[in-house]
């Protein structure tokens, strides 16, 4: 779920989102390797402190270039970890809170699909119900519109397995 229109939050002055939306158009494009090796590049030039907007955007992209499911997971715990400290108070730029909170439906919804893949119902629950309950950050278009379906989707399918 990272194609999450994060370029309308300035990309286009911000090299490190412009490289990010580089590499989901080769990961779109079917190229997930070279789309890993520059997020990859990325990650390591943003660093461990760097933008929290950067390093959750970046995380939350990277997660869907992963093949392993728990390699998936571990980047979409890392998108998550900053989203929190950017909520946490993180200084960061004019407006990057407000697109966090906006990614966040996106953020649980993905950590849920993850923990589902890896039969962990109990905690793809706790992060499906995360996703709904911040799901009224979410503009009503067409991002808002297919995370909210996506939720559903899932809710749906857990409920059927009896999660």
């Amino acid at each position: 779920m990272a194609d999450d229109g994060t370029a309308a939050t300035g990309a286009a002055d911000d090299p490190v989102m412009t490289g990010i939306g580089q590499a989901m158009m080769l990961l779109h494009g079917g190229d997930r390797e070279e789309a890993r090796n520059r997020f990859q590049a990325l990650w390591e030039r943003i660093g461990a402190d760097g933008d929290p907007l950067h390093r959750c955007t970046l995380a939350h992209s990277m997660a869907d270039a992963q093949d392993d499911p728990y390699d998936e997971l571990a980047w979409d715990l890392r998108a998550l970890t900053a989203a929190d400290a950017l909520d946490g108070g993180r200084p960061a730029r004019h407006g990057a809170a407000a697109a966090l909170r906006a990614l966040y439906p996106s953020l649980h919804l993905n950590l849920a699909a993850d923990y589902v893949r890896l039969r962990r119902p109990a905690e793809a629950r706790e992060h499906l119900d995360e996703a709904r309950a911040a799901s009224g950050a979410l503009g009503d278009d067409a991002y808002g519109d297919g995370v909210r379906a996506a939720i559903d989707r899932l809710d749906r399918r857990l409920r059927d397995q009896g999660a």
